[in-house]
């Protein structure tokens, strides 16, 4: 650590802020520049592919960001400031504009502090303790360019801040790999089904070729009732994939709290379906669980129609959402989509569907828990060689034996 000195931020780079782009310019064009927003933060740093807002409209030429531009968010919408602060590299495979309330990093004194390593620096304790210790607002966290200025940290020479950033990004080059083999796979299952289902009427209701069940939360005034070991799944769990498969949850109950809940363990191998507030987004339960209020659950009396019922779920969002009511938030009723009619084949078209798709499923599936394992490698090494705890070279030896 001899060599590491203390830099403060606002000393060597300048937070610009984005551009209020005028409402009436948003559309869902996919040919369209996409706005960035405070949703594509990955709670743990990092670009994350999220339900895209384009624009459509002239804004200034400034406002388009390039790939590779380091920016950081300056607003959380959780009480908790989940992803307030946290960087994110922007990627090559779109047009991306600058957005208000997202941050673009630009630095001023290449030869003090590296880009990419401030990228990890920006994910480290410290650093996020300052930002939400300095952060205003309850409901929606704000920070601001002069906040994170006033940060000090202990940084190495230039020369090893690019080493250590060597290191971690090999680990990121391959979960975004991963995340792009993923996304395909599933793309393509998606295309093979639109294909399969031209022609088929509805014959059935989803109420007659499935168990359709809910679920609920236990009281959170009984301690005994949580911290156990039954996953509980809760929306957030979900619209934070990237892929619909969820491993874990964030919140455990107890036994005592699934049977004093109106939630089942739901089995492995479960459609979850978000229905309110954000309806419509979807996970297979890859252990066994239960979920809050805040789902439909739907499991085919025979389980080679699973898959079937799952892409055609997933296709069918807009009329679920015609379907919804609600004041305060759209809710669509279990009772309601029970009602509606499914378009499913005769058995041995949605079983020759299944041994199709399945592959496709199981290799994403691989893809992503692969880059689970090494985000916790990634997140592990991260604080050692940010604090100079852990050698570059002794990290470029666990990280060549995973990539």
């Amino acid at each position: 650590m001899s060599e590491w000195s203390r830099v403060r931020l606002g000393d060597v780079l300048m937070i610009k802020h984005g551009y209020a782009f005028p409402g009436e310019g948003f559309v869902e064009d996919q040919n369209l520049p996409t706005l960035v927003t405070p949703g594509n933060f990955a709670r743990t740093g990092g670009f994350k592919a999220a339900k895209t807002k384009t624009f459509r409209g002239d804004f200034p030429a400034e406002y388009c960001l390039q790939a590779g531009d380091l920016i950081v968010s300056m607003t959380d919408l959780s009480k908790e400031g989940a992803t307030l602060g946290l960087p994110a590299i922007v990627p090559d495979d779109r047009v991306y504009l600058h957005n208000q309330r997202i941050g673009l990093v630009q630095v001023m004194n290449p030869q003090r502090v590296d880009r990419t390593f401030l990228n990890y620096l920006f994910r480290t304790d410290k650093y996020r303790a300052h930002v939400l210790g300095t952060a205003s607002g309850s409901t929606v966290r704000h920070t601001s360019p002069s906040r994170i200025y006033d940060y000090v940290a202990e940084v190495p020479n230039v020369h090893k801040q690019r080493a250590i950033a060597e290191v971690l990004r090999a680990l990121d080059d391959k979960v975004a790999a991963n995340a792009r083999l993923a996304s395909t796979a599933v793309e393509l299952a998606d295309s093979l089904f639109a294909m399969r289902v031209r022609g088929i009427q509805p014959s059935q209701t989803f109420a007659e070729v499935a168990v359709v069940k809910g679920g609920g939360t236990p009281s959170t005034k009984v301690e005994e009732y949580w911290s156990g070991s039954v996953h509980w799944a809760t929306p957030t769990d979900v619209t934070n994939l990237s892929v619909p498969y969820l491993e874990s949850t964030g919140r455990l109950i107890t036994d005592d709290g699934l049977a004093a809940c109106a939630s089942e363990l739901h089995p492995e191998g479960s459609i979850l379906m978000t229905s309110r507030a954000t309806i419509g987004a979807f996970a297979i339960a890859q252990v066994p669980m239960a979920v809050n209020q805040g789902f439909i659950v739907v499991n085919a009396h025979d389980p080679e129609a699973q898959w079937w019922l799952f892409h055609e779920m997933r296709s069918r969002v807009p009329e679920f959402l015609s379907h919804a009511n609600g004041a305060t938030f759209l809710e669509l009723s279990r009772g309601r989509f029970k009602a509606l009619q499914v378009r499913l084949p005769d058995p041995p078209a949605y079983k020759d569907f299944a041994a199709t798709i399945d592959p496709l499923h199981e290799r994403a599936r691989a893809a992503s828990r692969e880059s689970s394992e090494l985000a916790t490698i990634r997140d592990t090494l991260l604080p050692q060689l940010m604090s100079g705890k852990i050698r570059v070279r002794d990290a470029v030896r666990v990280v060549e034996g995973v990539v």
